[in-house]
C-alpha cells in the first residue's frame, strides 16, 4: 500500500490547515460558503466534522491511501441569524480536535445539504476577502480515473519541460 500522500490534492483544492491559517487574520469577518452559484443561507450550521483514513485500489489496480476531513454544512435559514464569523468556524474546528485527530494536510471535503436535497460533495477553493466577508467557493467533487489523471499529469509535465518545437529525431526540444 502506498504511504498516505496528501500531496495529491487537486490544485484548486485547499486543505484544512490552509483554510484555518487563512481565516486567522479575519476572525470577525462573516464566513460565507458559495455552492451551486449561490451563498449558503445565514443560518447555516456545521453539523459534523469527521476525519478518515482510506485505503483503496483504483481502476488500474494501484493501491492508494489518503486522509480526508469532511465538514458537513446544513444550509438552512434560521431566524435572524447572520453568517457565522470566521473565528466561530475556527473555534468549532478546535473543539473537534479535542476529540478527533485532524490532519491539517488532509484532503478537505464539504458535504452540503439544505435538509431536503441529498447531501453533495464539494471541494473548497482558496478563501477570498471581499467587502469585509470571507468567501469560500465550493465546487462539486467529480469522480476521476486516477491512472488516467497520473498519465495526463506526466504528459503535461513533459510538455511544460519542452523548450522548443518537436523534431523528427528528438521528442521535445530542437
Amino acid at each position: 500500500m502506498n504511504a498516505i500522500d496528501n500531496g495529491k490534492i487537486q490544485e484548486d483544492d485547499i486543505n484544512l490547515g490552509l483554510l484555518l491559517n487563512t481565516l486567522d487574520g479575519e476572525r470577525d469577518a462573516p464566513l460565507v460558503f458559495y455552492y451551486d452559484g449561490r451563498p449558503v443561507k445565514p443560518g447555516y450550521h456545521i453539523t459534523e466534522v469527521k476525519a478518515g483514513q482510506f485505503s483503496a485500489l483504483d481502476c488500474g489496480a494501484n493501491p492508494e491511501a489518503w486522509t480526508e476531513i469532511f465538514i458537513q454544512l446544513w444550509d438552512i435559514e434560521e431566524g435572524d441569524r447572520t453568517h457565522m464569523p470566521a473565528g466561530k468556524f475556527q473555534a468549532i474546528i478546535r473543539k473537534v480536535t479535542d476529540h478527533v485527530q485532524l490532519d491539517g494536510s488532509a484532503k478537505l471535503t464539504f458535504e452540503v445539504s439544505d435538509g431536503v436535497r441529498p447531501m453533495q460533495l464539494y471541494c473548497a477553493a482558496m478563501p477570498v476577502l471581499s467587502a469585509g466577508t470571507v468567501r469560500v467557493s465550493l465546487s462539486p467533487r467529480p469522480a476521476s480515473c486516477k491512472p488516467r489523471d497520473r498519465w495526463l499529469a506526466e504528459e503535461n509535465s513533459k510538455a511544460a519541460a519542452c523548450c522548443g518545437p518537436r523534431t523528427a529525431t528528438r521528442g521535445c526540444c530542437a
